[in-house]
């Protein structure tokens, strides 16, 4: 994408009314006006709030949107003009259960109040292989905790990935730390009984790696 076509796209992202593009300053000063009133102030309703964290283009949340009306889905990504796409589709096809956040996700804490959020999914994260770059995994640890500060008790997190390091590290994690394990599947599209929102809808990115025959997983989990 040149640098024009970004530049239109930031702009235009400043215009949308699903788009919020908060400060590092204001989300660690927790300034965030939106923090614990999601629901009330933005959604407008009581329904619960599902994450897509490292959203891209915004397609699954946009898809889940769609699909689960009585939910509300919030996309976070820090590269806007990615998520431009599925702000704008969901602007043009009147989708209000849906919304979109450019931060880091690594502040994810500071933008939710404590069991604000019922559901977090995780699409198709860079695994981060190299061991320096362990800590930026979005599953390890520390992300966890983060996760956990913001889920209500009994929330799920969803892990769906074409890394099979990924996959395997996470579930190697998630026993070893005595995490609930819900459901695990190594190629989703391959066996039988996977469930239905985690086939449904398939990002940009997941559409080229099943034309390369990549297996797709997918782990549902609870953060105990």
């Amino acid at each position: 994408m040149g640098s024009k076509n970004k530049l239109k796209r930031f702009k235009e992202n400043e215009t949308f009314s699903n788009v919020f593009q908060p400060k590092r300053k204001e989300l660690i000063e927790n300034n965030l006006k939106l923090k614990g009133q999601w629901r009330t102030n933005f959604f407008k309703n009581d329904n619960p709030i599902v994450l897509e964290l490292g959203c891209g283009k915004g397609e699954y949340s946009v898809g889940l949107a769609k699909r689960y009306p009585n939910h509300n889905f919030i996309g976070i990504d820090i590269k806007g003009a990615r998520f431009w796409r599925g702000a704008k589709t969901a602007l043009e096809e009147q989708i209000t259960n849906v919304a979109f956040i450019r931060m880091q996700i690594e502040l994810v804490e500071y933008a939710f109040a404590k069991n604000e959020v019922d559901e977090i999914w995780i699409t198709f994260p860079d695994p981060q292989i190299k061991y320096k770059r362990t800590k930026h995994r979005m599953t390890n640890t520390n992300f966890l905790k983060r996760y956990k500060s913001i889920l209500k008790p009994d929330g799920i997190m969803h892990l769906k990935t074409d890394s099979e390091f990924m996959h395997g590290y996470t579930l190697g994690l998630l026993h070893g730390e005595g995490h609930e394990v819900l459901y695990s599947n190594h190629n989703i599209y391959k066996q039988e009984g996977s469930p239905e929102e985690v086939t449904a809808i398939q990002t940009f990115y997941e559409s080229q790696y099943l034309e390369q025959n990549k297996p797709i997983t997918y782990i549902r989990f609870k953060i105990k």
